[in-house]
């Protein structure tokens, strides 16, 4: 038996307003990378979760709550917008100006990265199955919002990867030579046909990327 939950904000044991760094882990293990310690686990994977009235996780994992935010909006960003800042300003290093895509608007890590991608001033687009989804995503700041698998009106310097299988190769046909491709996800899917040829003759990059640090969700 496992209590599942791995979004949580509320008080410490001192009353503080606190929200919780889901990732349980070593970040001396993970040469000062928690998320790359192989024994790092999420709360509710080998851990109870937050689907609890109480909660037990290391001191370290609390993070004082910004008094800006709500506890259901601080709960929100430990795992939704900590993937997405680790993916987008980590991994793919986004800049102002640069072209991304991101895969599947409406999602949770998806929703956020083009928020923040679009508070970063890159150029955000993003697709998705649902006019509804599209039109929420432009009203977000994406640049355009076409349908999955639909042509971009150029290429991208990074791609937000969350789907996996239905949109892995419009990905990377999206993706500028040498662009890159962050993966966090594989929702429709685990084993697209890889297309290594694209990849090595147009030195695109793919990188993996699980969660967040603690000092990412402080960044963040």
């Amino acid at each position: 038996p496992m209590i599942l939950g791995c979004d949580a904000a509320g008080y410490d044991e001192d009353g503080n307003e606190v929200l919780v760094h889901p990732v349980i882990a070593d970040p001396d293990a993970g040469q000062g990378d928690e998320t790359l310690d192989p024994g790092r686990a999420l709360l509710s994977e080998q851990h109870n979760g937050a689907f609890a009235e109480f909660l037990s996780v290391p001191t370290r994992n609390l993070i004082p709550k910004p008094a800006c935010l709500t506890f259901d909006e601080a709960a929100c960003l430990p795992v939704a917008w900590g993937t997405a800042y680790r993916m987008l300003f980590t991994q793919a290093q986004i800049t102002a100006g640069d072209r991304v895509l991101v895969q599947g608007a409406g999602g949770g890590v998806a929703s956020a990265a083009i928020k923040l991608a679009v508070a970063a001033g890159a150029v955000v687009y993003t697709t998705s199955r649902s006019a509804d989804k599209r039109a929420q995503a432009l009203s977000w700041g994406a640049r355009a919002a076409v349908p999955t698998g639909e042509r971009l009106p150029e290429r991208v310097d990074a791609v937000i990867e969350t789907v996996g299988e239905a949109t892995w190769s419009h990905s990377l046909k999206s993706l500028r030579p040498g662009g890159t491709v962050v993966v966090a996800g594989a929702t429709s899917g685990m084993n697209p046909p890889a297309d290594l040829g694209r990849i090595f003759y147009l030195q695109q990059r793919v990188l993996g990327s699980t969660g967040c640090t603690r000092g990412e969700l402080v960044a963040l």
